[in-house]
């Protein structure tokens, strides 16, 4: 009789969402807003209640924002975040803080509570991607300069959503805004996305593009479905949000060269299970709820448009775009989206949020989003009025500023010696990072060897030996590979701090000194590294001595392989994150 019922409610969704793509489709508005339309009239709320299951609905919803964040994964792509401006950071740094503080206060304000004010914040910080891609394109804007910064705020936007999910999360566990939880949730974010990228990295590109090879769509539809929800349970098990592993599943998945095969086969799965979602959405709202909370509705629908209009602009101009650029990005941003719904799904699944807050964040999206696509096309008048209504000693000292940023760039060798820097030290923090998760799965696994193999008779210390041996040896490549390029910064630093002939004839020595500082240091780093999170683990003192004199012996006699094992490694890193030109494999059949 379940299935039944279940199968009742899918058919009834299913065609609510048909007939509301059509109407909305002539009425040349967002379907999704007619999905979410739908929800309200065939939910519990109102008279026709078709739909009453609540589990029903709240499994819909699961699905639907796994497959969504798994798209907007496939979209996303490592190397577009990688090609994103530091003016797009900085853009987007100032817009989501300014957002954020606005949503806090305005709740606040209303005499809210301050985790209900906490996540209205959080929703109105981020845009929606859907909706400006999607105006975008049909306004004809998309090679024109303000979309390009458009772009980038919307990839680091959505690495900053991720984070907000993570992060309120972890609040939404607590119960409360602890800054030290807080940073902890942040560690344990950054450390997990770290892992799940480099180890999905090295494996799944390699592994979805020997499915498409097969040329089954079957095959690569299912693995890629695979890769999808078990990142998602992955995720869910290291104690954050479901969206956020089917997020960096997607932007592994996007690494491969098969990709434009698997967006082809995902788009008519994400559109049902994306129908399913807002179609839930919907559902979840009370409509009288709504009409009681029509004022805070209407004023947090205004705070966004011009707030986020406001903030993008400011974001731009301090960022070194010209304002006429800032202000045209600024209108085509000024909406919140699909990840402000998933922010709010995390507040009422877990109790910390008010009833009232998730409606009045589903219905100011809705008049964002109808406001959206008027902003854009009007923009470029918009900035003309306004840019003509600017006097002139300000025009004239934003053009002024605008060059001094530009002048900042490093250029030729400076350049080219600031991303050698970066480089490097972007390679330290990752090997360091991998470090941690192989001590930290160490540690995990301590108290579950002997519920595994029951059978097993070995003592304590012999188990935190073989554990802590282990942990080192797997270890070992990127310690080695961290100490490498440590060495590397250090002698970096020495040439560019101690010129050619400052100190005569010792200038040779110095830099020689100098330069082993930094190795030095971050030797002593990781080896308090390796204690600290070792400590779990940690045999006797005296096996310990034993087993590091063996670890020294062995990491001085296979330094070559160990340094080979690493480099094959990153060499297969660089060969997945390397654009590649289309092949047959990218074509959908």
């Amino acid at each position: 009789m379940h299935g039944i019922e279940f199968l009742k409610d899918l058919a009834v969704i299913m065609v609510v969402a048909g007939c509301t793509t059509l109407i909305f489709h002539r009425l040349r508005q967002p379907v999704v807003l007619g999905y979410i339309l739908a929800g309200v009239l065939i939910g519990p709320h109102t008279p026709l209640a078709l739909i009453t299951n609540e589990d029903t609905t709240r499994g819909f919803a699961d699905l639907g924002v796994v497959l969504l964040m798994f798209s907007l994964g496939l979209e996303f792509s490592l190397r577009r975040l990688r090609e994103v401006g530091v003016a797009a950071l900085v853009a987007t740094g100032v817009e989501v803080t300014l957002m954020l503080w606005a949503g806090y206060e305005l709740g606040r304000w209303f005499g809210w509570r301050t985790m209900d004010a906490l996540f209205l914040g959080a929703m109105m910080a981020i845009s929606s991607t859907m909706l400006v891609l999607r105006g975008l394109h049909e306004a004809g804007q998309r090679q024109e300069r303000f979309a390009r910064l458009v772009f980038g705020i919307l990839v680091v936007e959505d690495v900053l959503a991720i984070l907000l999910i993570a992060v309120l999360s972890g609040i939404a566990i607590s119960g409360a805004v602890e800054p030290g939880r807080a940073l902890a949730t942040l560690g344990r974010l950054g450390l997990f996305v770290v892992v799940a990228l480099v180890l999905g990295l090295l494996w799944l590109p390699r592994l979805v593009d020997y499915v498409a090879a097969s040329g089954r769509s079957e095959m690569l539809l299912v693995t890629s479905l695979g890769i999808c929800f078990g990142a998602a349970l992955l995720a869910e098990a290291a104690g954050f949000s479901v969206a956020l592993g089917g997020f960096v599943a997607g932007a592994i998945v996007a690494e491969a060269k098969a990709v434009k095969r698997v967006e082809h086969l995902i788009e008519p799965v994400r559109d049902m299970f994306g129908a399913l979602f807002f179609v839930a959405i919907g559902m979840l709202i009370d409509p009288a709820l709504l009409i009681h909370y029509i004022v805070p509705v209407v004023l947090v629908a205004a705070a966004v448009v011009v707030g986020k209009t406001l903030a993008v602009t400011f974001g731009g101009v301090i960022a070194g775009n010209d304002g006429r650029t800032a202000l045209r990005a600024g209108l085509g941003l000024a909406q919140i989206g699909e990840f402000s719904f998933v922010i709010a799904g995390v507040g009422l699944a877990s109790g910390v949020t008010s009833d009232f807050l998730y409606p009045i964040a589903v219905a100011a999206s809705v008049l964002t989003a109808f406001a959206t696509p008027y902003l854009m096309r009007s923009s470029d008048r918009i900035a003309e009025r306004t840019d003509a209504l600017l006097p002139r000693k300000v025009r004239a000292l934003m053009i002024a500023y605008q060059h001094w940023i530009a002048g900042l760039k490093p250029e030729d060798e400076n350049a080219a010696i600031a991303q050698m820097l970066r480089r490097l030290v972007l390679h330290i923090a990752i090997n360091m990072a991998l470090v941690v998760a192989v001590f930290l799965a160490a540690a995990w696994l301590k108290p579950r060897m002997l519920e595994w193999l029951p059978q097993w008779t070995a003592g304590e210390t012999l188990r935190r030996s073989l554990l802590w041996s282990l942990a080192l040896f797997l270890s070992m490549p990127m310690l080695i590979a961290a100490y490498r390029k440590a060495d590397a910064l250090g002698m970096v630093l020495a040439e560019l701090g101690i010129r050619d002939g400052v100190a005569g004839a010792r200038t040779y020595a110095l830099r020689r000194v100098l330069g082993k500082m930094i190795p030095l240091a971050v030797l002593v780093m990781l080896a308090l590294l390796v204690m600290a999170l070792g400590s779990a683990i940690l045999p006797s003192r005296g096996v310990l001595i034993v087993l590091l004199l063996v670890a020294a012996a062995l990491a001085a006699f296979l330094w070559r392989s160990f340094v080979q094992v690493h480099a094959r490694l990153q060499a297969a890193l660089r060969d997945v994150m390397r654009p590649a030109p289309e092949s047959q494999a990218d074509r959908p059949p």
